[in-house]
């Protein structure tokens, strides 16, 4: 039989532990935020849906991204324990400097779309926490601000190439001019893909005032005012016009882009030069050999191809074919600090990041960028110490694989055909 009692007051002392009070509803909601999923809930109820499902979909059915996650998801790590794992070092030498983590945050473009902070508060906390960050030829905060913005820190300009090679040639100038030591240019984007989300949501670039979006703007009344009371939202290294995202790409990107043009940067650009958009072996060979330091496995994430190779599922391929002669990073559908590590397992030098820290910035600007990386953070030690390692630099292909995936050949062209079951 159940004898009862008055607790003392001293017994109900310790479980008396109110939350800190703060009136910052934010940061309070930042705080509560314990991974990218949350910061995504959180994100889409700050934010119109319009710019929300801008970053969060992808092109036509959104296979190609529903894939990346999947595969990601399908990592099993190999523990091993009874190792020392009370420190553990996260950092890595990417194309020739420390990063802190194996991660960089990826270009996207018009940022300040998403947040009025924009550009300026990524490129703020990617220098505060050590790591770089890629600026979009498509952003909303110039080069120049945002190497100001990111002062120390690293800077990586992502470039386009436009119908008018003058535009390239100035942001090039312009980039080396500002302390940038990489040069990214991306190579999947001939024609826009057909992201059906923006098309059914209307969304225009600078976002126009319609009937629907000032039906939105009442249910999110702080973006609209963050918008109309700060400097205008343009793209601030070109002169693109308006339109739909789709429009914008297939009036100004060139879709006659060759290796030519790959020759032709590698002989005006100074620093490191990334391909980004490589979705084979064989493409990943090419521009290697004509003076690529770097290439980054990427399908745009899912918002080009669509239906197109999983990156992840390209790294050991690639990594095996190029070896010692370039670095192979990779992005699209990493949501968790554990698909860092398994990228980094599977042979990737580092893993690019977009929508994660598009959440946090749509969440809360500044601060909530710097939780995504935060929590990144958190999730990339704890997944070390679970596994028994205790550096980054001594991550192997034993410590992770892909459930569902074996060692298969590749086609002749070099893509990579879909693999056995093992499950």
């Amino acid at each position: 039989m159940v004898r009862r009692r008055i607790p003392r007051p001293s017994e109900l002392a310790p479980l008396l532990r109110p939350a800190p009070f703060t009136l910052d509803r934010t940061a309070a909601a930042l705080a509560r935020a314990a991974s990218i999923s949350d910061l995504r809930r959180l994100a889409r109820r700050r934010a119109p849906r319009a710019v929300f499902d801008y970053t969060d979909g992808a092109a036509e059915d959104e296979v190609s991204l529903r894939r990346a996650r999947e595969v990601w998801s399908s990592v099993e790590f190999a523990p091993s324990v009874l190792h020392d794992v009370s420190k553990v070092d996260t950092g890595r030498d990417v194309l020739g400097a420390r990063s802190a983590l194996p991660l960089a945050l990826a270009p996207t473009g018009f940022t300040r779309m998403m947040h009025t902070a924009g550009e300026r508060a990524v490129a703020t906390v990617a220098a505060g926490a050590g790591i770089p960050y890629a600026l979009s030829t498509m952003g909303s905060t110039s080069i120049e601000d945002v190497a100001a913005a990111g002062r120390g820190g690293r800077h990586w300009f992502q470039l386009y190439l436009w119908r008018d090679r003058s535009v390239a040639r100035d942001l090039v100038a312009r980039a080396e001019a500002a302390g940038y030591d990489t040069l990214m240019l991306t190579v999947d984007t001939p024609v826009g893909g057909n992201r059906l989300r923006d098309a059914r949501n209307g969304l225009s670039i600078p976002p126009a005032l319609s009937l629907r979006t000032l039906a939105d703007g009442a249910r999110h009344p702080r973006w609209w005012f963050d918008l109309l009371t700060t400097e205008p939202l343009t793209f601030e290294s070109l002169t693109a016009g308006g339109g739909t995202p789709f429009e914008l790409i297939n009036r100004v990107f060139d879709p006659a882009l060759t290796m030519d043009d790959v020759a032709w940067l590698r002989e005006t650009w100074p620093g490191n030069l990334v391909i980004k958009g490589v979705q084979s072996v064989a493409d990943a060979r090419r521009v290697v050999d004509a003076g690529a330091d770097a290439v980054l496995l990427s399908n745009h994430g899912g918002r080009q191809l669509d239906r197109g190779p999983v990156p992840a599922e390209l790294i050991t391929p690639v990594v095996d074919e190029l070896g010692d002669d370039a670095e192979v990073l990779v992005d699209t559908g990493i949501l968790h600090g554990g698909d860092v590590v398994a990228a980094v397992a599977l042979g990737a030098r580092a893993a690019l990041v977009g929508r994660a820290y598009l959440y946090g910035l749509m969440a809360g600007g500044e601060a909530g960028v710097r939780r995504a990386v935060e929590i990144l953070r958190g999730e990339i030690e704890r997944t070390l110490q679970l596994i028994g390692v205790t550096r980054v630099d001594d991550l192997r292909p034993e410590h992770a694989r892909l459930r569902g995936v074996t060692d298969a050949s590749l086609h002749p062209t070099g893509g990579p055909s879909r693999r056995a079951r093992l499950d």
